[in-house]
């Protein structure tokens, strides 16, 4: 493998600001199952509500497949004017109280995920990094109108427990963040995640209460204290203009009853619902296939 560290730059003056605050480490990669805009949304929320700056560029020139997603450039009359470029960096970000914890974003690399994760991993060794948490969304068959369930997944099996849905055994396309994860754990590194249950009719549309109730999880798992009324906010407008879209849709009131049943009877009876393993696989495969990233994607 070639040396990790040649993938990254440090800010060393940032850097100082962080030895010896033991902080957690958020990854929220764009470019797998985003059900809901969830890992996205996240990202950018976060750095929209909390005071941060760079404290490490990754030189992405060696991870990422620019004919896969290019650029976004803008052509004014007979010239180019801007080119809104990728970035994958890891931000020193500040919460309501004063802790530090770290946030990396950006595309997930294309290439040299082993050494991708090495560096990162290397990182984390170097700051004191005390636990890596990551969130996203998947796409269920659960209905809008009901508390978003949450799954929690961890290094430590002890921290995962009490999952709404119970999952035997199952084998699904990998992303960089489960490689991430699992790595983590080899290095005995604690790293834990947390999966939104986002309505399968939603998935491609952003979901802010999947956001919010995944925040809540990362945030007591890390000990922070991010703002949540404009997710909160968002949240109520969002369900405002799900109800004026689907008004005029025979069918959908069906179906919502019909999920909202089975949300109900699970609830009231634990939520030992186990999908098979065919189903979990189809309903990733398909949702990979069918998802387009959005304009701002990776950035």
């Amino acid at each position: 493998m070639l040396d990790p560290s040649q993938l990254y730059s440090v800010d060393r003056d940032v850097a100082q600001k962080v030895l010896g605050t033991a902080p957690a480490l958020v990854h929220l990669f764009d470019g797998y199952i985003d059900a809901g805009n969830v890992t996205h949304g996240m990202a950018s929320y976060l750095l929209a509500e909390c005071e941060h700056e760079v404290l490490v560029e990754f030189d992405l020139d060696q991870l990422h497949d620019y004919r896969s997603r290019r650029p976004q450039m803008v052509f004014d009359t007979n010239h180019w004017t801007e080119m809104i470029d990728y970035h994958l960096r890891i931000h020193r970000v500040v919460d309501a109280d004063g802790h530090i914890f770290l946030l990396l974003t950006g595309p997930e690399p294309d290439t040299q995920w082993q050494r991708t994760a090495a560096a990162v991993l290397q990182l984390a060794e170097g700051f004191g990094v005390s636990r890596m948490v990551t969130c996203s969304g998947v796409p269920m068959a659960v209905p809008h109108t009901r508390p978003t369930l949450v799954t929690a997944h961890a290094t430590e099996p002890e921290l995962a427990s009490g999952n709404p849905m119970w999952i035997d055994r199952v084998q699904l396309p990998g992303s960089f963040s489960h490689v991430l994860e699992y790595r983590a754990g080899e290095a005995g590194l604690l790293a834990q995640g947390f999966v939104a249950h986002v309505p399968h009719y939603l998935a491609q549309a952003s979901f802010p209460q999947a956001t919010l109730a995944v925040l809540e999880r990362l945030s007591a798992a890390a000990g922070l204290r991010v703002p949540i009324d404009p997710l909160l906010e968002a949240s109520r407008a969002n369900l405002a203009t799900i109800q004026a879209e689907t008004e005029g849709d025979a069918d959908f009131p069906a179906m919502l009853h019909a999920l909202e049943e089975q949300y109900d009877r699970l609830a009231a009876s634990g939520g030992a619902s186990v999908p098979s393993a065919d189903e979990i696989g189809a309903a990733v495969e398909r949702f990979l296939a069918e998802q387009d990233p959005p304009p701002d994607f990776g950035r």
